[in-house]
């Protein structure tokens, strides 16, 4: 537990020892923030008192940000040559897997949580005062650090191919959207028409459709726990090969 806690700290002081954590939490709030207040369709346009503006985009934000923030999890220690010394080290390489991971959630918490002031500012806002679904909204958040989760356990693991970041990035991003969005867009397809329930069931956006609306379903929740679970095993499959 002790070198968990240590791998976890590590990270988390090379992440705000660097520009990457502040650039990919200002871009996200800065992004989300222009939607939600000042874009056409912004909440003073449309006057309804909702976050749908922070959690239509905040998902498509998070697809392109947590792989940069993943990229050089494992790429940057291979291509250095630390990963070497780092297995050498009294520690699992399921430990450094958890750390990095661990550390990577606890980035996209604190880049969601400032968006808090968003639903302060709509509460306040809201005729009369608090007249907004709270329940909708903590759903809606609880889905969106869901999406986080899954895009780190999934940045981690195209990090864990290669030795090349802009590889890991770009590879990251792909099995992001295509696990968000590729799913949804097979099962418009008519070739799968007699499937497509099962495509949206497979796909991360019919999950946190069904999250967002304030019900929190166990079979979601399942969902969310099992992709992350599958993509950490992946890639402590990935490392292990490498140490063979």
């Amino acid at each position: 537990m002790d070198a968990l806690l240590a791998l976890f700290q590590r990270e988390v002081a090379a992440f705000f020892n660097s520009l990457v954590a502040y650039l990919v939490v200002g871009v996200f709030l800065v992004g989300v923030g222009l939607f939600f207040w000042i874009f056409p369709g912004n909440i003073l346009d449309t006057g309804a008192a909702t976050l749908d503006a922070l959690f239509a985009f905040g998902p498509w934000f998070m697809l392109l940000l947590i792989p940069a923030i993943t990229m050089r999890a494992f790429s940057e220690e291979f291509r250095s040559g630390t990963w070497e010394w780092l297995v050498t080290r009294p520690v699992r390489s399921w430990q450094i897997l958890a750390g990095k991971y661990a550390a990577a959630v606890f980035l996209v918490l604190v880049s969601v949580l400032p968006t808090l002031l968003f639903f302060a500012s709509v509460y306040y806002l809201a005729q009369p005062t608090g007249g907004v679904d709270t329940g909708a909204i903590i759903g809606a958040y609880l889905g969106l650090i869901g999406i986080g989760a899954v895009f780190a356990a999934i940045g981690l693991f195209a990090s864990t191919l290669t030795d090349n970041q802009i590889v890991a990035f770009v590879l990251g991003v792909f099995l992001c959207f295509f696990l968000y969005a590729g799913f949804d867009l097979l099962a418009e397809l008519p070739v799968f028409g007699s499937i497509n329930e099962v495509l949206l069931l497979i796909g991360l956006q019919e999950h946190y459709r069904s999250i967002s609306r304030g019900v929190v379903d166990t079979r979601d929740v399942v969902y969310f726990l099992s992709v992350i679970g599958l993509f950490l095993a992946y890639s402590q499959l990935a490392l292990t090969l490498r140490r063979t």
